[in-house]
């Protein structure tokens, strides 16, 4: 096994999937959908931090997108002067364009992690990886609630409720992001973000229904933990710009 096998699997998958499995021993009725759906927000708030800068940091880009199409505009013919005030703008307002993207990518791995976790957990594979400690249950029910198996896709019921958050997550970020004159002028990209808006939620429908129904369940609850952080940022932002008013 090579080095990276080995920190992937004890640094990532193997501490997730005996977490998943230690959740499932103590809840009463061994229900396998309630455990991944604490799993998922225990890694939910173990990453909030992070989640909660890349969205700081892409809403703080979406607020500075105006000023920043007005230098590109006012230098498009030079674009050594356009990228030296561009930087400059960045740096006069403390914002990094790379702060909504390494958070992303630095939970992509856990994200990946739980992937497999799910997708072995359901199969009640792998036991044979549980720490001693560890209670091996043998087999893994994967009903949930005594209605939906878990280990099969579901056609209908967790696909449409993953694709509906997605598109109130979309939505929330569409509504929050600033309109320049020139795309206040310019129909074409008002149509391409509003097919962005329901393109993403369908795709989201057509995977979940061909994966196995305890990944849309945990697509679900991340989505709704999502929501949650993007409405407290935000209210917490329009609170603070509503401040100086009042006080006036």
């Amino acid at each position: 096994m090579s080095i990276l096998s080995i920190i992937w699997n004890e640094g990532f998958y193997r501490p997730i999937f005996n977490f998943l499995v230690f959740l499932y021993n103590i809840i009463p009725g061994h229900d396998i959908g309630i455990a991944v759906i604490i799993l998922t927000i225990v890694l939910r708030m173990i990453m909030w931090p992070l989640s909660q800068k890349s969205i700081k940091s892409q809403k703080a880009m979406q607020d500075l997108q105006p000023q920043l199409k007005a230098i590109q505009n006012k230098h498009k013919d030079n674009k050594e002067k356009q990228a030296q005030e561009i930087m400059k703008f960045y740096q006069e307002n403390k914002i990094n364009p790379l702060g909504s993207c390494l958070p992303m990518l630095i939970q992509l791995p856990f994200l990946i992690a739980l992937y497999q976790v799910l997708r072995d957990a359901m199969g009640s594979n792998h036991l044979d990886t549980l720490y001693p400690f560890i209670h091996n249950p043998g087999t893994i029910n994967p009903s949930f609630l005594g209605i939906l198996n878990l280990s099969k896709p579901d056609r209908f019921v967790l696909p449409i409720l993953a694709g509906v958050f997605q598109f109130i997550q979309t939505k929330m970020l569409m509504k929050n992001k600033p309109k320049t004159e020139d795309q206040k002028q310019n129909p074409m990209e008002k149509v391409m973000g509003g097919q962005m808006v329901y393109f993403m939620p369908l795709i989201t429908v057509f995977f979940a229904m061909t994966l196995p129904a305890g990944l849309p369940l945990y697509w679900i609850v991340t989505t709704l933990m999502a929501i949650l952080q993007q409405w407290l940022i935000m209210r917490k932002t329009n609170i603070s710009k509503l401040e100086p008013r009042t006080q006036k």
